[in-house]
This record gives structure tokens, C-alpha cells and sequence, in this order.
């Protein structure tokens, strides 16, 4: 799997055939997301939330996406140090990914890589993001639910609704719970939650306290995980979201396919019409039109 995700990855032109041969075996994994902003615990959270799937006999694979460095390129890969506990079971696989430059909270390859671990015969695959900020909040595109974390002391109802994880919550927990101003921040939340105007018989996301680090209230916290998770299943949802996810995905890939091909002349088709566009020659839709026949 190690292997595979490195390809995905490098983005390797073995990459095709692989999924080729992994398509068949993909599609039975229940992909949870799990974000918030930084030092809200979603590593610690994540850990636990394990530990509780292990005991129910899941398999279970985790990919935490680690910021990089916009300056060296490179990034800590530091999730796995909280993590340790399940660095020898054999069921459970953990590979850290920098995001490379991608927004979103996520990394490019982040799709792909989840798919591997989907047919390499994982029960669960847990995506831990960067920590979403006021616009990184791909992650409710990926997942088939998504778990989203908060701390008391960092930012009233106001600010989650501007940060817009009121939109792609399914679970709210607030962490750490055991310090002043929880119960605050989960009745603010409720508020928030309770304003937004849901259709009929749509699912109403779940507010919970949990203090990760001594493992109190993930058990109810996992069991409001596979509540939704068989909500999807009877309502429906779980078939809609996953090909939507699998639109967005052969979008990205035939987008990226396009600028390789852009590319291959040294990109000098597109700098003459960039020149073109600042001389006021063409307008940039016109311009566009003439690189995608090109292509």
C-alpha cells in the first residue's frame, strides 16, 4: 500500500494501470473526514476514534495531510507521533501526505490514495486534513461523512459560520471539553445549526463533547458516525455522494491531463496567447477556446 500511495503520489505513468487494476476491488470503505482548525486535536481525536474502530474488528486506514512549507517545500509529517499506539497492528495503516501547495485542506493525490487503501480491503479510511481554515473545506467533497472539530476558546458561533463548517458537518464534537467554556461553545453551535434551513427528513447533524485524550465520549461519538453513516445507506445519500465525488475526480484528472499537455511544448502556446491577451490582440475566452482546440 506504502508502495501505491507513493505512486499516486509522484504521479507515476504506472498510475493508470494501477487503477486500473484497483477499480474492481473499490467502493466498500466508509471514508470520514475529520477536521477543524489547528490544535482542536484532530490527530488525538483520530487516534481515539481508532482505537474504538479496532475494538469493533475494523480494518482501518489513515491519511493525515500535513501542511508544507511554502518555503522549503517540505512538511513535518508530525500526525503519526500521535498516532503511536497503532504503529504495530497489522490492521491498521497510517501514511502521513504533505499537501504540497494544494488548498482545500487536503492534498492533489488525496483521492487516489484513498482509493488504494479502499481496495486494499480497509473497513474504514479516515482522512485527517490540515486544518481547515476559511475556505479548506474539501474534505466534505471526499468524505462520505465528515466529523468536524472544535475547542472552547477558539471562536464563537459567528466564526464558525464565516470559517463554513456549518455546511459541511455531519458530526460536530467539541474537544477538550473538559476545559472552561464547552458548553458554551456546543450550545452556540446547536444555535448556528438549528438556524439552517433543512428539508424535510434531512439529516440533522449531532453536537457531542469529547475529551480525546482520556477516550471520554468517543464511543458515542463513533456511534453517531455509523448512525450517519446508515442513514446514508437508507437514504440514498451514500449512492449521490460518491458519484459526485467521482465526477470531481475525473474532472481533476482530465484538467490535469490538459495542462501536461499544455506543458509539453514548454507551455510556448499558451505564452503567446498570454501575450496576446495583455496586448489587447484577443480577449482571454477567446484565447481559451483556441488552447483547448489546440488541445
Amino acid at each position: 500500500m506504502a508502495r501505491l500511495i507513493t505512486l499516486v503520489e509522484d504521479a507515476s505513468p504506472l498510475l493508470r494501470e494501477v487503477m486500473s487494476a484497483l477499480g474492481p476491488n473499490a467502493g466498500r470503505a466508509h471514508v470520514l473526514g475529520v477536521t477543524g482548525a489547528p490544535g482542536v486535536g484532530k490527530s488525538t481525536t483520530t487516534n481515539a476514534l481508532v482505537t474504538a474502530m479496532r475494538r469493533a474488528g475494523r480494518r482501518v486506514g489513515v491519511l493525515a495531510v500535513d501542511p508544507s512549507s511554502p518555503f522549503s517545500g517540505g512538511a513535518l509529517l508530525g500526525d503519526r507521533v500521535r498516532m503511536g499506539d497503532h504503529a504495530l497492528d497489522r490492521d491498521v495503516f497510517i501514511r502521513s501526505m504533505g499537501a504540497r501547495g494544494h488548498l482545500g485542506g487536503l492534498a492533489r493525490s488525496t483521492p487516489q490514495a484513498v482509493r488504494v487503501l479502499d481496495a486494499a480491503g480497509c473497513d474504514v479510511v479516515v482522512v485527517e486534513t490540515v486544518g481547515v481554515g476559511q475556505s479548506e473545506v474539501e474534505v466534505a467533497g471526499l468524505a462520505d461523512t465528515t466529523l468536524v472539530l472544535l475547542a472552547p476558546g477558539m471562536g464563537d458561533g459567528i466564526q464558525a459560520a464565516k470559517a463554513g463548517i456549518l455546511e459541511v458537518g455531519d458530526v460536530y464534537a467539541v474537544n477538550k471539553a473538559d476545559r472552561e467554556g464547552a458548553d458554551r461553545t456546543r450550545r452556540e453551535l446547536r444555535t448556528m445549526l438549528s438556524m439552517a434551513d433543512r428539508p424535510e427528513g434531512a439529516w440533522r447533524p449531532p453536537v457531542l463533547q469529547t475529551v480525546a485524550s482520556t477516550g471520554q465520549g468517543i464511543d458515542e461519538l463513533l456511534a453517531e458516525i455509523e448512525r450517519h453513516a446508515a442513514w446514508l445507506a437508507e437514504s440514498g445519500g451514500l449512492a449521490r455522494r460518491r458519484t459526485l465525488r467521482a465526477r470531481r475526480e475525473v474532472e481533476a484528472i482530465a484538467l490535469a491531463t490538459l495542462r501536461e499537455r499544455w506543458g509539453t511544448d514548454g507551455g510556448a502556446a499558451l505564452d503567446t496567447l498570454a501575450d496576446r491577451v495583455a496586448n489587447g490582440d484577443v480577449d482571454p475566452y477567446a484565447a481559451a477556446d483556441e488552447l483547448l482546440r489546440r488541445s
